[in-house]
């Protein structure tokens, strides 16, 4: 078939119909009939939330409650899809995904071709470290703290391919660790057949965040005595800094960064990210087809081949929940509205106020990092002759709902974020004074 207008051969098809369906429908309801309202005070941000008042909400960076603008959005695409699916795909699928990359990029500071869309941090973390090319004899460094998903991606690649996975310490102690030790300690241990590096910049089983682009700038430094087929590429699963770190990418300086925005970023739930520079995408190998309208309009003839971006071919295809992922721009938008730089002074504030007024206690032991350079929202502690379970289970009885670290070892975990005020920190301390074993 020659080239052809994709939007003249779906309505010759007499697939763009989901319009005329759609404007039949009734308004949607109150709660979604108008824009947000200025998010100037943090009041109105709470507001924005259909979150249950009877609780303070201590674990919102598990999942996401949709704020309102998602909400709308996921709404406005739900019922056009069940009005007609087929039409309404067709007429939505190629702009919605175009605008959410927008909005990404504006956020993340790089351009749009440069990111992957998926389905959650684990989708980003399987899909990317599964495909990696490695040669003979070269390995994938990572550290003892990352979470379940990196561990296992790692550990499912090993066993189906025969790389080499190394994982290595980052500190002795997190009572007296401090920036130097954290870099050192993976600078010392990159060798000569070091191709990968994976690390999560703030990990959810103590809080402690890692001094990320101090790590970019040494790999950066290593990498300029390397032949570009051995140079070191950074990767980083950045789930808890995405929505709370105020950065853009080109700026932090690593390779590849991978985020499900479906926690501290309120996007819809079911969405994520890989993001790669230009010159690290080589190195990635697509694993699931994907649907790209180009990539699929090549294949099916109606275009000329022609390569497209490496991102287009990591963006898995098959049906995904669209009325999510295309509401997905919203999320962005809704941090940015706030502000970043807001949004992260808000959440550090309400986490210092959390980690001083627990390290006041003679009871608890704190394992967080107290300074805001080693932390970011997760506040990590124990309680004296408590195990953590009881402590959250305690906690839950008054209405705060906090969690415990999916660990080996485990403790209480609570995290202050913008879906919480200061009085809600305060109490939630009083409430913590009064746990005894």
């Amino acid at each position: 078939m020659g080239t052809i207008d994709r939007r003249d051969f779906l309505i010759r098809s007499g697939l763009a119909i989901g319009a005329s369906l759609l404007a039949a429908e009734a308004p949607l309801p109150k709660s979604f009939a108008h824009a947000p309202p200025k998010l100037d005070n943090w009041q109105t941000v709470r507001e924005q939330f259909q979150l249950s008042r009877d609780f303070i909400q201590l674990a919102g960076f598990f999942l996401a409650s949709h704020p309102a603008p998602v909400r709308v959005a996921i709404e406005r695409h739900r019922r056009g899809l069940d009005a007609d699916p087929i039409g309404y795909w067709f007429e939505h699928e190629e702009q919605q995904e175009a605008a959410v990359l927008r909005a990404a990029a504006d956020y993340l500071g790089v351009d749009p071709t440069e990111i992957a869309l998926t389905d959650s941090t684990t989708m980003g973390l399987g899909l990317l470290y599964g495909g990696l090319t490695l040669r003979e004899g070269q390995e994938i460094l990572t550290t003892r703290h990352d979470h379940y998903s990196t561990e296992i991606s790692l550990k499912l690649r090993a066993e189906r391919t025969g790389a080499t996975v190394r994982q290595i310490p980052l500190y002795r102690s997190l009572k007296n660790v401090s920036r130097q030790e954290l870099l050192d300690n993976l600078t010392a241990n990159i060798k000569p057949h070091t191709r990968v590096v994976a690390v999560t910049w703030v990990h959810s089983s103590t809080g402690l965040k890692l001094p990320i682009q101090e790590m970019a700038q040494a790999i950066q430094q290593l990498n300029s005595s390397r032949a570009e087929q051995d140079r070191v590429i950074f990767c980083v699963d950045g789930v808890h800094a995405l929505g709370v770190e105020n950065f853009r990418l080109s700026e932090v300086g690593c390779d590849f960064l991978i985020a499900g925005t479906h926690k501290w970023l309120f996007g819809p739930r079911g969405t994520g990210l890989v993001w790669g520079h230009q010159r690290a995408w080589p190195i990635a190998n697509p694993i699931i087809p994907t649907f790209t309208t180009q990539a699929y309009d090549i294949w099916m003839e109606l275009i000329p081949p022609k390569e497209l971006p490496k991102s287009s071919y990591m963006t898995p295809g098959g049906f995904h929940s669209f009325e999510h992922r295309w509401a997905l721009d919203e999320a962005f938008k809704f941090h940015q509205i706030i502000g970043k730089a807001r949004v992260t002074q808000r959440i550090y504030e309400l986490n210092q106020q959390m980690k001083q007024g627990l390290a006041k206690m003679p009871h608890i032991t704190l394992h967080t990092p107290m300074s805001q350079d080693l932390s970011a929202g997760i506040v990590c502690f124990d309680v004296a002759g408590m195990a953590p379970r009881q402590v959250v289970e305690r906690l839950k009885q008054k209405k705060i709902i906090g969690s415990v670290t999916p660990y080996a070892t485990q403790y209480a975990r609570l995290a202050p974020s913008l879906l919480t005020s200061s009085d809600d920190i305060e109490r939630a301390l009083q409430e913590i004074r009064k746990l005894q074993a």
